[in-house]
């Protein structure tokens, strides 16, 4: 088991790596050439500035029973067809169950973007510690879950 960590702009990276450490889980942290990030724990790939460029690679270096950390439902639903778990910033884990109705969600909320162009909607909420807390839990439910599948231990 590895996390892989779609790190560009991701607020999560650090509770990743205290839990990484914690459980001593090699962690790969994916960012564009826009991005800067050094980690003393962390194995950093920096991939071309390129439309999708993070996601290609990351799915690419993504094996069954890994853990990702992504915002992007795309990429989840790629993670989750090759045997891999997958884990959003708010720590909503992306599954089998739920991934067809997120990526449904994702196309009408852009639809509904698209037909007021005009209108400014608002970004997201400010993350607080609460988020953080919540993400922290959900993270290390999910390593239990996938640490106690046989099915996908290392030999």
């Amino acid at each position: 088991m590895r996390i892989l960590v779609d790190a560009d702009a991701c607020p999560v990276v650090s509770i990743v790596e205290k839990t990484a450490k914690k459980y001593e889980i090699p962690v790969i942290l994916l960012c564009d050439t826009n991005h800067v990030l050094y980690s003393d724990y962390s194995e950093v790939i920096t991939v071309g500035a390129g439309a999708d460029a993070v996601d290609f690679k990351l799915v690419s270096l993504c094996q069954k029973g890994d853990i990702v950390v992504t915002q992007d439902y795309g990429v989840a639903a790629m993670i989750l067809g090759k045997g891999a778990y997958g884990i959003h910033q708010s720590g909503k884990w992306y599954t089998n169950e739920n991934i067809d109705q997120m990526l449904m969600e994702r196309h009408l909320a852009k639809k509904a973007r698209n037909a007021r162009k005009r209108h400014h909607l608002k970004g997201p909420a400010k993350r607080t510690g609460e988020d953080d807390q919540r993400f922290d839990i959900s993270l290390e439910k999910l390593i239990s879950v996938v640490d106690r599948n046989p099915l996908l231990r290392q030999t």
